[in-house]
């Protein structure tokens, strides 16, 4: 496996609730870091990135706040995730809430057109985030990134994006609050849509295998953005967008045990961590844990806890 490169991400701007900012420092504090190391894979801290110098930018939407910043954080992104996965490495971005995709994926997106290898795109999520800037009720631009990165028009105070992903290299995983607009345009976008209740019904695995094998026999390049709203609230308290109804703690783990196993993800996002709202940082450390399975820790490895 390539070298870890870990980028922190303390991007609170695209939604309201304040926390998102401490992320970064909770994800270190719950011992990401050495969790990796301790599977044998190299680890590279290259530290927070930060905003650079804001522009002017203006949406015709009054709803959308925050739009300099945002853009701002999805230009310094895009370049540090392009750079690390340029470097060789595997990058992992500690959010800091789920509008850093606009610049993570656009950075993986733009590495994977200058090597000619289709990127494919696993949203692990309860939400679809397939609004617009121009379609967005709540104006957060959380709620916006597989809109960008699949080439939906409103989009034009962004970078273009590099080359957006079509419909059938993304995949939503874990889906159970859709907007009625949002589920009319990804109906026209023709997305795979696995909700919750196609997982109750076909299983954990088989959607996901499917989508593995896609990727796999493409030659691709998978870039998986992993909400701690895909977990059930029960045991991942520290998000701001709770929706009940998520994955179990051993659902979550064999996600990312299958993950590990098919040896294709080439760059991952852990976003809409808010340390405010967790309890004893339970939930920054089930997400360290879910990323020691993606790198190779087995369900019979568990520690036991003191919770």
């Amino acid at each position: 496996m390539p070298q870890t490169i870990l980028i922190g991400a303390p991007i609170d701007e695209g939604q309201r609730r304040p926390g998102c900012v401490m992320g970064p420092a909770a994800y270190r504090v719950a011992g990401i870091a050495q969790a990796i190391r301790d599977l044998g894979h190299g680890v590279d801290d290259w530290g927070d990135v930060a905003l650079p110098e804001l522009q002017a930018a203006t949406c015709p939407n009054p709803a959308v706040h925050s739009l300099p910043e945002v853009l701002g954080w999805t230009e310094v992104l895009a370049d540090k995730v392009d750079d690390a996965l340029s470097q060789g490495g595997l990058p992992i971005i500690l959010g800091g809430d789920h509008s850093l995709a606009l610049g993570s994926v656009a950075g993986a997106a733009a590495h994977a057109a200058r090597v000619d290898r289709p990127l494919f795109l696993l949203w692990l999520d309860a939400h679809s985030d397939f609004h617009t800037p121009l379609t967005t009720q709540s104006g957060n631009l959380h709620g916006t990134p597989v809109a960008y990165i699949a080439g939906r028009a409103g989009f034009e105070a962004f970078p273009p994006f590099p080359k957006p992903i079509p419909a059938e290299r993304i995949c939503l995983y874990g889906i159970r609050s859709v907007d009625t607009a949002e589920h009319a345009a990804l109906l026209e976008h023709d997305i795979a849509i696995n909700d919750m209740r196609v997982l109750d019904e076909r299983g954990i695995v088989a959607p996901l295998r499917e989508f593995l094998d896609m990727v796999r026999d493409a030659g691709g390049m998978l870039h998986v953005s992993l909400d701690v709203d895909f977990l059930d609230p029960s045991i991942a308290p520290a998000v701001g967008t709770t929706v009940p109804g998520g994955t179990t703690f051993r659902e979550a783990h064999l996600v990312m045990e299958l993950l590990h196993e098919s040896a294709l993800v080439t760059s991952l996002d852990l976003v809409e961590l808010n340390p405010f709202l967790d309890e004893r940082s339970r939930t920054a450390k089930l997400m360290v844990d879910l990323v020691g399975s993606l790198m190779g820790r087995k369900v019979f490895d568990r520690p036991t806890r003191s919770f």
